[in-house]
C-alpha cells in the first residue's frame, strides 16, 4: 500500500471503515485533530476553508466548525457553508478519539434531517509512521447511503490528502 492510499470498507452494512498510513509520528498526527490552528489548515475537501473552528477537547466537550467553499471552480458549491458539530465521548491521548458527529447550523443546533455518526479514530504507532483508522458508525444502512450519496468518501479522501500534505510541512 502506498503512503497516500486510503483503504475503505463497509462492515455490518452501516459502518464505514477508512484506513491510511501517514509518514509522521503518532503524537503529531493526533495533534492535527486536537488543535484548532492545525485543523483549520487541512480539514475539509480541496477548495474549502474553515473560517470557524472552536474546540473544547475533552469528553463532553464540543467541536463546532464551518466549512466554506472558496473555489469558484466548484460551481454551485462556491460560497456555500456547511456547519458541523462533534461532541467528544472518549479521548485517550495519542491513541483514540471518539465523538458523535452532527450536521449543524451556525448556532450549533443539530440538523435532525441528516444522519448522526459515531466516529472512532484510532492512531496506531508504526515506529515513526502512524496508521489512522476511522470507523464511522451509522444507525442504519440507509443513513450510510445518504452520506455516501453526498460525496463523503471523495471529501474524506481529499481531506486526508490535505492532512498528509500538512504533516509533511510540520515534519520539516
Amino acid at each position: 500500500m502506498s503512503k497516500n492510499e486510503m483503504v475503505s470498507r463497509v462492515e455490518n452494512d452501516r459502518i464505514l471503515v477508512l484506513e491510511r498510513v501517514f509518514d509522521a509520528p503518532r503524537d503529531l498526527v493526533f495533534r492535527m485533530f486536537k488543535e484548532p490552528e492545525h485543523l483549520k489548515r487541512w480539514w475539509g475537501p480541496r477548495g474549502w476553508e474553515i473560517p470557524v473552528c472552536n474546540i473544547d477537547f475533552r469528553p463532553g466537550g464540543v467541536w463546532h466548525y464551518c466549512m466554506k467553499c472558496i473555489d469558484q471552480n466548484l460551481g454551485e458549491f462556491y460560497g456555500m457553508e456547511s456547519w458541523g458539530k462533534g461532541v467528544y465521548k472518549e479521548i485517550i491521548e495519542f491513541e483514540k478519539i471518539v465523538y458523535n458527529d452532527y450536521f449543524s447550523d451556525a448556532e450549533g443546533n443539530n440538523n435532525e434531517s441528516l444522519p448522526t455518526t459515531l466516529m472512532t479514530l484510532e492512531f496506531i504507532d508504526l515506529g515513526g509512521k502512524t496508521k489512522l483508522v476511522n470507523r464511522a458508525e451509522y444507525v442504519s444502512p440507509e443513513a450510510l447511503k445518504t452520506v455516501m450519496d453526498m460525496g463523503m468518501l471523495q471529501g474524506i479522501t481529499e481531506t486526508w490528502d490535505r492532512l498528509g500534505e500538512m504533516l509533511e510541512l510540520e515534519k520539516k
